[in-house]
């Protein structure tokens, strides 16, 4: 039973979206249909509404039920919407900056007025947009595990071409000794004869 669970949780989460944290601000565009009229003179119209605002809570990790609280200043009164991340009615979520928060919930945020409810970050890049499918994951942890071997693999050719010449060094000594040795050896031969 938990196995279908779990499998049914991976196959409905949506994979189309950015790695959203506390601290971004984001572009949530979101499907809205209106219903004009009664009866048989009902007109049904879609429209992408887009709300963007900062992020101040995440909930439910990368699961089914996963959440995002934005919010933003309208009027000088703070609206607060929680969006279902993989919900059908999201279009899309976009990163706009990228800031620095040291919380994962970020409600000091709502006693804040004036400038001091516009953090300061980074513009958002193509690359922070990605979506971060179990690839791209997968993609960026090869990446990091490639750089690593290539480090390793410096190290080991730094540490091999030390020992190889500490190897050709011990040889060069050893040889002197032997012609050394094999000098004396011909000198005490030659004390010998002269005796």
């Amino acid at each position: 039973m938990t196995l279908t669970l779990i499998d049914f949780n991976h196959t409905n989460t949506r994979k189309d979206l950015p790695q959203i944290r506390p601290g971004h601000v984001v572009k949530v565009h979101q499907k809205i249909t209106e219903i004009k009229g009664t009866g048989k003179k009902q007109e049904i119209k879609e429209r992408i509404q887009i709300f963007e605002g900062l992020v101040i809570g995440v909930k439910g990790g990368t699961g089914l039920n996963a959440t995002i609280t934005v919010r933003k200043i309208s009027g000088g009164i703070g609206v607060e919407r929680i969006f279902p991340v993989n919900t059908p009615t999201v279009e899309k979520i976009e990163i706009i900056k990228i800031t620095k928060a040291r919380r994962a919930k970020l409600n000091y945020m709502r006693d804040r007025f004036g400038k001091a409810t516009k953090p300061k970050g980074e513009l958002a890049t193509e690359k922070d947009n990605e979506p971060m499918t179990s690839k791209g994951v997968n993609k960026k942890l090869e990446e990091e595990m490639a750089e690593e071997v290539e480090a390793v693999t410096e190290e080991e050719k730094i540490a091999a071409e030390e020992i190889a010449q500490e190897e050709v060094v011990a040889e060069t000594e050893e040889k002197e000794a032997a012609t050394e040795e094999k000098k004396e050896e011909v000198a005490s031969e030659e004390v010998k004869a002269e005796k």
